[in-house]
């Protein structure tokens, strides 16, 4: 899927939902929120690197980081910025820079 069609999608889904309604304030504290989720599920793998149900642990790392796309992505639409051209120009910045 592009970064396109995520955020075409994110939009349809907040707006029959009713997220649309949530303020840019508001997204940004969700995706802190998910953020914070995140770094707990790599706590605890951090921790437990050998745990018995360590894929399991991954799967839920995976979902909170769509959980994080998502939310970036409603930003995005609300703010009305084409994360595909962020992307694109930000690759552009990245080559000259020095690492």
């Amino acid at each position: 899927m592009q970064l396109s069609e995520m955020q075409k999608h994110v939009k349809e889904f907040s707006i029959t939902h009713g997220f649309d309604q949530s303020t840019i304030e508001q997204r940004a504290l969700f995706l802190v929120t998910e953020v914070g989720e995140t770094v707990r599920e790599l706590l605890h793998l951090s921790y437990h690197p050998d745990h018995e149900k360590k894929e399991e642990i991954k799967d839920r790392l995976g979902l909170e980081m769509y959980d994080i796309v998502w939310n970036i992505c409603d930003l995005a639409n609300k703010l009305d910025i084409d994360l595909e051209q962020a992307f694109s120009k930000k690759m552009e910045i990245n080559k000259t820079r020095t690492w």
